[in-house]
């Protein structure tokens, strides 16, 4: 799990300007629409929108755009949009996984692929990548809720399957179907949570050095600016060393 997490942690401390922090709300109002849409507009009838509400909150997100966008999906407005997920290789043959969401399949293929082959990358097939990584749900709470002992106790008696305490945080792994109803309990245990999603858990990770990191951070950065891109994850390990001159 420590290459999962160190890759979020230099993502952390990067900060977000406030046109990241838009592109950031745009992503996660298509995501709540899209949820809105597939199901129940109710948040608490639809685990998958509940999910996206409460990730929208965490990031403080604006409960009128968050309205606004289940909205959208009331009134038959939002675009048709698909999931398609992208698998390949970047800098040091480290492994990703991009989920997009998108009306123009072709347009956003090409985008991809694009963006892979001037940073270094090389976009494969579906599943050339995808067994490094396993799907699960991910809570993340602050140090400052609890001792770890009160954490572990709440995590497991809410159906967690495993906690680990960071420098970042508390970081909670469930099954990614019990994701919703973790997540709940532990919100009535602990409070609202930094952030709840679905995450892919590298299984092997890759070393990089500091120039490998560089450039992989270049070709994320570049991917994660599209539009149809809906989250980027890598296998990448990164040692304490390369951390502290990144």
């Amino acid at each position: 799990m420590a290459g999962h997490s160190k890759w979020a942690n230099i993502q952390h401390r990067k900060g977000r300007q406030d046109a990241a922090r838009s592109k950031l709300f745009s992503k996660l109002s298509k995501e709540i629409t899209v949820a809105a849409k597939m199901g129940d507009p109710d948040p608490d009838k639809n685990p998958r929108l509940r999910l996206a509400v409460r990730e929208a909150k965490a990031q403080s997100m604006p409960k009128e755009n968050i309205e606004r966008a289940i909205k959208k999906a009331q009134g038959g407005e939002a675009e048709a949009y698909e999931e398609i997920r992208y698998e390949g290789y970047g800098p040091g043959g480290v492994a990703i996984i991009v989920e997009a969401m998108t009306d123009n399949r072709n347009r956003t293929a090409s985008n991809v692929r694009s963006i892979f082959n001037k940073n270094g990358g090389n976009l494969g097939e579906t599943g050339s990548v995808g067994f490094m990584f396993e799907r699960m749900g991910q809570i993340i709470y602050p140090l400052t809720v609890a001792p770890y002992e009160t954490v572990f106790e709440a995590a497991l008696e809410a159906g967690a399957e495993d906690v680990e305490e960071t420098d970042d945080g508390y970081f909670i792994y469930t099954d990614p179907t019990e994701l919703a109803s973790v997540s709940t309990a532990l919100e009535e245990a602990l409070g609202p949570a930094e952030s709840t999603k679905l995450i892919w858990q590298p299984t092997t990770t890759t070393e990089l050095d500091l120039e490998g990191a560089q450039k992989l951070m270049k070709l994320v950065e570049a991917l994660e600016d599209d539009d149809d891109v809906q989250n980027v994850t890598t296998n990448a390990d990164l040692s304490e060393e390369v951390m502290a001159q990144m």
